[in-house]
């Protein structure tokens, strides 16, 4: 899970280091499989590029100090080339099935753990995060991962393998041909790496507009409805064409940075090697080496230098793949602040009285919402809470669940501190209905079901009647396995909230949260709801959000909210009585709702 990982980054450790160690888990932890897949390809390398052409050599070497030769003494070189090709093809299979296999299982593992790390983060990261950008953030995570190792595979060990066998063979022709050789490549890197750190900050601002440009795709057609009732598709797209330039200007000055300024100085330090590398063999010839020499040394030097031109290429593909995987990376550097405790308590029981201790809350960067609040509900109480927008209802309901964690004081249910019980628990006490209900993409019956995977389809029915699903599931050509959309899509606002109370219905928790459950629906459909919410409330614990008092008139006590504070309680008609804060809101009300003229901003 993702609270482990994040413990063991480092004071001053950066998502790249992040991003890499996670990379590096995984070769170490599919280590039978990394061994093989890099070093078999490696080993293939060295038979093609420098044990072949070595024999290739000697026979050149052969052939000119030798007038008689005869197809009998070539033919050992000839079948070693042969036998060498074929041994490297193999080696090359071998490493590419096991290599396969490596980026499969670990992308398919880097997967799981990057949901595993968005699950552990709190509520307010996905309100600060757009959903396509954390969507691109965490695929790129894992498929980023084959890039990585291919890389890694067949430009680093796959080249520098190989480079070290070369310098061992050039060395027993002559010492100086191998201090050159490295000399010239360090100096190639020395020069390299500046202009490589310079380029990191350029693939940054490219990595960051492009996932601005991601994060506005989704976010638009995640709300095409409303940019076609505002006839706004004009206005989107020219946003999005403006994100996309800034894009491509990124993209190309990364790219140019590369091309004009890295490229060109690589190109003269190869041909200055390579010519150094001719001169070499050309001065050692002359000794008891002779032709074999000369071919081994240009062939080992044009080989060695192939590394030089591709140092800009292995560190971009490197920094492409290690950029995206730190760009979901970043995102786990700030821990979430809602964590289940180190020794969670076990449940003790399932009772549902609940208590708000001396509770103090604040949103990030808001004065205090709750100083000190204070409010009990006993096991099987029916709460109504209500006031004005921005009084701290729905937010007082999000505490409960624990959402978000309080300032200071406690939370109760059953005696027990919520923050002490696993996140699990607590939430399998409550059945939630909100004001505006999820919906998945999946079919009726699953997003019922989703409340209780385990439920039998005859419960998922009787939810579904209880909540009054069925007057509309059974007129629908697939009935219960009609896919619903995008967010419910394809319901009306009534259905969702409709789906919404079956689910919490199949729940069966001991506590009710209803944050204005029936707010999308027509008068005689919350008529029938709300006979069917009393019969779920029957022996629990209930707690409803409201505006339309109307629907909460009935309740055991009515809690008045008003900028955090309880400034009333009691029931309706005491309420009505004291002509306080709740009578004002019933004279203003018009048709049921409040009228929040003038209105206030919704700080819940």
């Amino acid at each position: 899970m993702g609270v482990p990982e994040l413990r063991e980054v480092p004071p001053g450790g950066g998502s790249v280091l992040l991003a890499l160690r996670y990379y590096g888990r995984e070769l170490a932890r599919l280590k039978r499989l990394t061994v093989p897949a890099m070093l078999l390809p490696a080993l293939g390398n060295i038979g093609i590029n420098y044990i072949a052409p070595l024999l290739v050599a000697k026979l050149v070497g052969r052939i000119a100090g030798d007038s008689g030769i005869t197809i009998g003494s070539t033919l050992p070189y000839i079948l070693g080339f042969a036998g060498v090709l074929l041994l490297a093809e193999t080696l090359w299979r071998v490493g590419l099935h096991c290599l396969n296999r490596l980026d499969a299982l670990g992308i398919e593992h880097l997967y799981v753990i990057g949901m595993d790390e968005l699950f552990a983060k709190d509520a307010t990261f996905f309100h600060d995060n757009f959903a396509g950008s954390l969507t691109k953030r965490v695929l790129s995570f894992a498929s980023r991962f084959e890039e990585f190792v291919d890389t890694l595979t067949f430009s680093v060990v796959g080249s520098f393998v190989p480079l070290l066998f070369g310098s061992v063979v050039l060395w027993r022709y002559e010492p100086l041909l191998v201090v050159g050789l490295l000399a010239m490549i360090a100096l190639t890197a020395l020069c390299v790496t500046p202009l490589i750190r310079r380029r990191q900050t350029l693939v940054d601002q490219r990595e960051e507009a492009i996932a601005r440009v991601s994060g506005h795709v989704a976010d638009s057609l995640m709300n095409m409805d409303t940019v076609r009732a505002f006839a706004a598709e004009e206005r989107e797209a020219a946003e999005h064409r403006s994100r996309v330039a800034v894009s491509r200007r990124l993209t190309l000055r990364s790219w140019d940075y590369g091309n004009l300024r890295i490229d060109t100085l690589v190109a003269p330090m190869s041909v200055l090697t390579n010519a150094l590398g001719l001169l070499l063999a050309v001065a050692i010839g002359g000794g008891g080496h002779g032709v074999e020499a000369i071919v081994v040394a240009f062939t080992y030097y044009t080989n060695a230098t192939r590394i030089m031109f591709e140092f800009n290429q292995i560190y971009r593909r490197l920094e492409s793949s290690m950029t995206e995987a730190a760009q979901f990376t970043e995102l786990l550097l700030r821990p979430p602040t809602v964590l289940d405790p180190a020794a969670p308590e076990p449940l003790l029981s399932r009772t549902a009285d609940v208590h708000f201790e001396h509770v103090t809350f604040a949103h990030a960067g808001a004065e205090p919402l709750f100083e000190g609040l204070d409010l009990a509900v006993p096991s099987g109480a029916k709460i109504g809470l209500v006031g004005r927008s921005g009084g701290g209802k729905t937010t007082l309901s999000r505490l409960l669940l624990r959402m978000a964690d309080i300032d200071a004081g406690r939370i109760l249910i059953g005696g027990q501190d919520i923050s002490m019980l696993r996140q699990a628990d607590l939430r399998s006490l409550i059945a939630y209905v909100p004001q505006d209900p999820a919906m998945f993409h999946r079919t009726l019956r699953d997003n019922i079901a989703f409340a209780r995977p385990d439920a039998t389809d005859a419960e998922i029915r009787r939810a579904a009647e209880a909540a009054h699903v069925t007057e509309f599931a059974d007129a629908l050509p697939e009935g219960f396995d009609t896919m619903v959309g995008e967010r419910g899509v394809k319901l009306s606002g009534g259905q969702r909230q409709r789906v919404a109370l079956a689910r919490a219905i199949l729940r069966d928790a001991p506590i009710l949260l209803l944050d204005e459950a029936t707010s999308a629906l027509d008068s005689e459909s919350e008529i029938l709801v709300q006979e069917a919410l009393w019969r779920l409330m029957e022996g629990r614990t209930a707690l409803v959000v409201a505006h339309r008092l109307s629907t909460v008139a009935t309740m055991d006590r009515l809690v008045v909210l008003d900028r955090g504070r309880i400034v009333e309680q009691g029931t309706h008609q005491e309420l009505l009585a004291s002509h306080g804060a709740y009578a004002k809101l019933w004279q203003h009300q018009s048709g049921g709702f409040l009228d929040d003229t003038p209105a206030r901003a919704d700080l819940r």
